[in-house]
């Protein structure tokens, strides 16, 4: 099973500074892969090992992706190989635009049986590109998918649904969404470390233009900081009296 996991870098959210203005400071924010498409890689590789197969990172965005220290971490994680769209393009692109370079990745692959993505990205976390992705690729796309059991030429998923658990047989190829719970994405020893700098890395290219965003950001401002009104609760009522502040704020 030829098995592709994608990924997003994205600036380390501990490290945005609100200024006075409500602005967002990314100067001391370095870039990292987001935490939820660890998830998608961790579950690719227990795939591929159950199946004898590979695992390709794929990922599509601006000049960050360049950083070697980032491309030796999403190798360590157990990608076997890794190839990567590198345009300023994709600097800033909405979820239809990254689900459009991603599937053209896809392509020029070729001979792939499964993609998976992470449930969203760690900055928009839009929760959309895996849908859009297999949309544009024409394939079965399932979302919320908190485990997967290969069972021949196809695949057995559980989604977690609001009231219970939902088991679906899908057809390969398709695209799987995965949850932030199917498993506990690994930390690289140091003899993954060392091994990552000898995995292939491949540089692929946009085919087509990106398509024009469906979606325009206006901005992005910290939250409106107010000044604490000292309100207290006490004595047997206390409960009753925060239940009804609350419900006049």
């Amino acid at each position: 099973m030829r098995i592709i996991a994608c990924f997003k870098v994205s600036p380390e959210d501990q490290e945005i500074q609100a200024q006075p203005d409500r602005t967002l400071s990314f100067e001391r924010a370095p870039w990292k892969i987001g935490p939820y498409d660890l998830n998608a890689i961790e579950a690719a590789r227990q795939l591929a090992d159950q199946t004898g197969g590979t695992v390709i990172g794929l990922s599509a965005g601006g000049a960050a992706l360049t950083n070697a220290k980032l491309t030796k971490d999403a190798l360590s994680r157990g990608l076997d190989e890794l190839a990567t769209i590198i345009d300023d393009a994709m600097a800033g692109a909405e979820s239809f635009q990254t689900a459009s370079a991603l599937a053209q990745g896809v392509a020029q692959l070729g001979d792939v049986d499964l993609v998976l993505v992470g449930a969203g990205s760690s900055d928009a976390y839009t929760q959309q590109v895996g849908n859009q992705l297999g949309v544009l690729l024409g394939w079965p796309v399932l979302n919320a998918v908190d485990a997967i059991k290969a069972d021949g030429d196809r695949l057995v998923v559980d989604r977690v649904l609001e009231n219970g658990v939902q088991v679906v047989e899908v057809t390969l190829p398709a695209v799987l969404s995965v949850t932030a719970g199917i498993n506990e994405p690994r930390i690289a020893g140091m003899k993954d470390i060392l091994a990552a700098g000898k995995k292939p890395v491949t540089a692929l290219s946009l085919t087509e233009p990106l398509p024009a965003p469906t979606a325009t950001l206006q901005s992005v401002l910290a939250p409106e900081l107010l000044a604490r009104q000292h309100v207290l609760f006490e004595g047997a009522d206390a409960v009753a009296g925060l239940a009804a502040h609350l419900k006049a704020l």
